[in-house]
Order: C-alpha cells, then structure tokens, then sequence
C-alpha cells in the first residue's frame, strides 16, 4: 500500500471513527457507552496495512476525545472544558487499549475470518475494562460479570459484522484483479496472434526472398557462361551483386523472424487453448473496438463440440481476420456470430454477420491479397488482406475456405474447415 494511501486511509478513520461513534447507547446507565466507532475502529485496523495498531489507535482515540469535548461544548452551552476532559479522556485510552492488544495479539498477520472473528470479542473486552476502571476510578462502581457478558455478547456480533464486511471488500477486489488479469491475457493474446499472422508472412517474404536469390544466381551463371564480351561481364556482375543484395535482406528477414519466433514462445501464454475459449476471446476483443467505433453489434457464440485444445495463435489469428472483416463491413448495427461443431476428423469453424454482404460476382476476388469492398467515413479503404490471409493459412494446413450467405440469409459467412490433425493438440 502507498505511502499516499495510507496518508488518506488514516485521515478517513481520524473522521469516520468519531462520527460513528455518535451511533450510540448506554448499556449500564453512567457515560460508558457502546457505538459504531468499535467497529469502523476495528475494520480500519484490518484495512490499513505497515501503520503499528497502537499508533493508530492513539490517534483514533484523540480525535474521538477531542470531537466528543468540541460536540459537548457545542451542544451544552457554557463550555467547562475541565468537565469535558473528565468525561471524555478515558475514551482516549478505549481506543489507545484496543490498538495495543491488536497489536499484542497480532491480529494483522492472520488471515481465517472465524479466528479474526473470535478475537473481536477480547480486543473489545481489554478495550473496555481499560475504560471502565478509568470511569469507575475513585468510585464505588465495580466491574461485575453480567457487565463483561453484554460487552462480550455484543463484541462477538459486532466483530463478524465487520469481517464480513472486510472479507466482501476482498472478495469484490480480487475479482476486479482477476477481471484485469483476464483483460490482460485477452490483449496478450491477441497481440501474440498478430505477431504469430506477421511471422507467417515474414516466412513467405524469407521463402520468396530464397527463390529470388537462387533465379539471380542461375542468371549470373547464364551471363557468365555466354562470354559475349564485357558488356555481358558487366551484367554478370550485376546479377551477381543483385543475387548478394536479396541474400543480404533474406539474413535480415531471418533475425526479425527468429526475434518474433522468441517473442512468441516465450511469452508465458498456453500455446494451446479451448476452442470455445479462443472463439470468446476473439468475439470480447472485437465487441469493444466495434463499441468505439460507435457500432452497436451482438457478438454470438455456438459451440458444439468436444473439440480437443486447438493451436491458440493459428485460430486466433484466422478468427479474428474473420470477424474483424464483419464488424468492418456492418455499418451501425448488427449481428457477428461464431460456429464452432466437428465433422468427422476436421474442425469447422465458421463467421457469419448480417451486414450488406459481398456480390457473387465479387467472391472470387475477395481472397486476393488488397481486394476490399469497405471504406471508412472519410472514404479510405480497408487493407484487403484479411481473408487473403485466411485463405492462405487454412490452405497451407490441407483445409478449405468457402464463402456462404449469412445470419437470416443476409451478409457473409466465411467457412473454414481445418483438419484437426493440423490444429489440435491430439487425443
């Protein structure tokens, strides 16, 4: 916890703890009273971490002292401040007692609500005689057993009330740690499928980069072999240096290759993943770009397995190219659904939308590496590489692609058939 936090969490029981303590009675008719500074007392001891509990209840003890003397100066009158610290100095040590056996007993290092709850009950009773035998001090009034049965009594209620309050603010905190841990490793996810998409490219870009090497070579050897004078050395030459040149960018390619490749494995994520996990990933992902976009789209999940775990980068990246075609192509509202079911040994994934839909005349185009049919608002095109790309990988992996008509017979349904045996981690 940050010095800051602390800071204003101190500040906040300097102010709570008096005002709770106006909520209050008298149990035995004389100035002991029993209120709600107890407990808000006792939650911010367990609330606020690394500050000693004595410390904390010398100040709590002060402020409720010095608030209860200015309210009764206040609301009786003459002020007598004489009086007033008669009455209300023992409060001080009640507060002052109860931080000390807090910290005697080493409440903050415990973490099982029941034996927190239990103890309540004689931190309030060492809190209590502490103020009592002030209070009774040069009187005839004594500490019978019937007194410390109601205090222990109303302790016991008061101390299970404030773990149960402290445990639900626990419970709701590590709930919203677990939401962004799960916000985290969608985006990590992602993230790593994009780099997984652009190191694929990347090998296409090393394999034609290969190919180019070994054509200006055998061009070289070509030239060198007719002798046709120098102007033909020259463009041996050439072809030569031009052959060096592409090895040259080829080795490049394969360090940012080999970078990706280790930016990929080593990223801490599963490299295989629950096929309704990935789908749902994808569909959450997409569903907050669409609502920045300003696009209100009903993401929709069918799944009818089992499936065994899938390759998380292959299908996330396909995935996504899908539906992020589909949100691109509805232009406010609308529906993107995923269907996941198996056929015999292969996996058939499929991504309809009820958008404007593609032509027919325009479905062959569609794969072709910057073909697009959607502009944005200021009337710039889409990159056109999406179901290039899934097209490619699905077909790299002996899978088919096939184009059908959408959600309600409207818009575009990609599907894409995969074996199994090429995406599954195995049975």
């Amino acid at each position: 916890m940050a010095i800051n936090e602390k800071g204003l969490l101190l500040l906040l029981m300097a102010v709570m703890v008096p005002l709770a303590g106006e909520l209050h009675f008298y149990p035995f008719g004389d100035d002991f009273r029993i209120s709600l500074g107890t407990p808000a007392f006792f939650f911010f001891l367990l609330w606020i971490r690394g500050v000693p509990a004595v410390l904390s209840g010398l100040l709590a003890g002060v402020c409720v002292m010095l608030f209860r003397m200015g309210l009764g100066a206040l609301t009786g009158g003459e002020a007598d401040w004489g009086r007033l610290l008669q009455l209300h100095f023992p409060a001080l040590f009640y507060y002052l007692a109860y931080g000390t056996a807090f910290f005697v007993m080493q409440v903050s290092r415990l973490d099982r609500p029941l034996l927190l709850g239990v103890l309540g009950v004689p931190l309030e009773l060492t809190a209590a005689v502490t103020e009592l035998l002030l209070r009774y001090a040069g009187t005839t009034r004594t500490i019978t057993l019937s007194t410390l049965n109601v205090i222990a009594i109303i302790a016991l209620f008061r101390s299970f009330f404030v773990i149960g309050f402290v445990n639900l603010l626990k419970l709701r905190e590590s709930q919203a740690a677990a939401e962004l841990q799960r916000r985290r490793n969608e985006e990590m996810l992602m993230l790593v499928s994009e780099l997984y998409e652009e190191s694929l490219h990347l090998q296409k870009t090393l394999q034609d980069a290969e190919q180019m090497t070994q054509m200006s070579y055998t061009l070289y050897q070509s030239l060198k072999g007719l002798q046709l004078g120098e102007g033909t050395e020259g463009l041996a030459q050439k072809a030569l240096a031009l052959a060096g040149g592409v090895h040259e960018i080829k080795k490049d390619n394969q360090r940012i290759h080999a970078g990706l490749a280790r930016l990929i494995t080593d990223d801490g994520l599963p490299d295989y993943m629950a096929v309704e996990e990935l789908a749902d990933v994808v569909l959450r992902s997409n569903g907050r770009v669409a609502r920045m976009l300003g696009k209100e789209i009903d993401m929709q999940l069918q799944a009818d397995g089992p499936f065994p775990l899938c390759h998380a980068y292959t299908l996330l990246s396909l995935l996504n190219n899908a539906v992020v075609n589909s949100v691109e192509a509805i232009v406010e509202r609308g529906a993107v659904r995923i269907t996941a079911e198996r056929s015999g040994e292969s996996l058939v994934l499929r991504v309809a939308d009820d958008g404007p839909g593609i032509p027919p005349k325009l479905r062959e185009l569609v794969f072709q590496p910057g073909f697009t049919t959607k502009y944005d608002k200021a009337g710039r095109p889409s990159t056109g590489i999406g179901l290039g790309y899934v097209k490619q990988t699905v077909e790299a992996m002996d899978g088919t692609v096939t184009l059908l008509p959408g959600i309600g017979g409207r818009g575009t349904e990609v599907c894409m058939t995969l074996p199994l045996g090429q995406v599954g981690k195995g049975e």
